[in-house]
């Protein structure tokens, strides 16, 4: 019986690339759909966080029993003195 034998037509090449490519294809398609849904998660997750905290007032006045920590001293000390102090408490 007379056999044929196999040619590699452009046809054949491009058959088999196209597989190839195709994979790769869906491969890139699949990575952008990802990062391109985290990218959009991050960025309303960040929204969200916006908007949760812009009427936080950190600053306001305590409210109950709080005491003040922090006084202003009035005594006067000499150049030297505060020299001595800023060496000696390394600042």
């Amino acid at each position: 019986m007379y056999k044929k034998k196999k040619r590699w037509h452009i046809l054949n090449i491009s058959a088999i690339l196209g597989g190839y490519v195709v994979k790769t294809l869906w491969q890139m398609i699949k990575t952008f759909v990802l990062f391109t849904g985290c990218t959009i998660l991050f960025y309303y997750s960040l929204i969200w966080f916006h908007r949760e905290y812009e009427n936080y007032h950190r600053y306001d006045e305590p409210q109950g029993s709080a005491v003040k920590v922090s006084t202003t001293e009035t005594t006067s000390t000499d150049w030297l003195e505060r020299f001595i102090l800023f060496y000696r408490d390394g600042e």
